[in-house]
């Protein structure tokens, strides 16, 4: 177990709906303003996704990216930035013929993928090395293409965050490890109870842990119901914690979360009760290995 864990918030995302908690941050300044409040509960890192302001659906706008990074530097300049390149991904089977697009459909080139990265430059960015189904429809990221999106964040200066939904994509990972695709430091997402990918238990952290390099940082993403239990099953299996209104919307069983920051809140009393402390802004930069 680690001496100081480090905390992310995962702010909104990019499948939580307002249906599902109404209190979803969707404006640059609700997801700015979340950001920094789960801040001061204790995390070191937001992770960013942003949405269109008027319907409240995911969005891929440099502009709401500018925005909200501006909004969190203007208040808080020693929070770690961690902007997702997830969305893009996804491609919607054509009910006619299989070969095309359906509705829904957002694939879309790596360049465009990583744009806001290149522009911003954030501290972290986050690399999906899954080609999986999700839901009925598949997300798809190839070996070339994630090549090229890790390329791309690393010219930015940023450090890749890779995504990890089964053991498959550890193996991509290593084979881009290998080749120089990726490089140091080397840090990683186990993504966890997503249908289709590694299932939420103690035994799957263990087996993920084994598959990436022992000198990797490696945080536990529990999904639904299993978001708490597995910031303790991280912390247990020396890894770091996230939660967030991405993750989970519930703080307890039948309960809505109040906020990100309460999320946070939970998570930081979790992590100290198993032992380690929080790591401040300043000693996550290094342990990362951030510049």
């Amino acid at each position: 177990m680690r001496d100081e864990v480090i905390l992310t918030c995962a702010v909104t995302g990019n499948l939580t709906t307002l249906e599902q908690h109404p209190g979803l941050p969707v404006t640059p300044e609700e997801i700015a303003d979340a950001a920094l409040a789960a801040a001061e509960e204790g995390a070191s890192i937001a992770h960013l996704h942003v949405r269109d302001p008027a319907t409240g659906k995911p969005s891929m706008e440099l502009e709401y990216y500018r925005d909200v990074v501006e909004r969190i530097r203007a208040k808080n300049k020693d929070l770690i930035i961690n902007l997702t390149t997830g969305p893009g991904g996804r491609f919607v089977v054509g009910e006619e013929d299989p070969k095309l697009a359906g509705p829904g459909t957002t694939l879309t080139t790596p360049a465009i993928r990583t744009a806001h990265i290149t522009a911003l430059r954030p501290d972290i960015a986050t690399l999906d090395l899954n080609t999986m189904n999700s839901g009925a429809q598949v997300v798809i990221n190839t070996p070339k293409n994630a090549r090229l999106m890790a390329k791309a964040i690393r010219e930015a200066g940023a450090v890749p965050e890779i995504e990890l939904f089964d053991s498959g994509d550890c193996g991509l990972m290593r084979d881009m490890l290998a080749d120089g695709s990726l490089g140091t430091p080397v840090l990683c997402s186990f993504v966890l109870g997503v249908k289709y990918g590694f299932p939420p238990s103690p035994e799957t952290v263990l087996y993920a842990r084994g598959l990436i390099p022992e000198e990797a940082q490696f945080t536990v993403i529990g999904t639904g119901r299993s978001s708490f239990p597995m910031v303790a099953q991280s912390v247990l299996a020396g890894g770091h914690a996230r939660v967030g209104l991405e993750d989970a919307v519930m703080i307890e069983r039948g309960v809505l979360a109040p906020s990100n920051a309460a999320m946070v809140a939970k998570a930081r009393r979790i992590v100290e009760h198993l032992g380690p402390k929080i790591a401040s802004p300043a000693r996550a930069r290094a342990i990362i290995g951030l510049s």
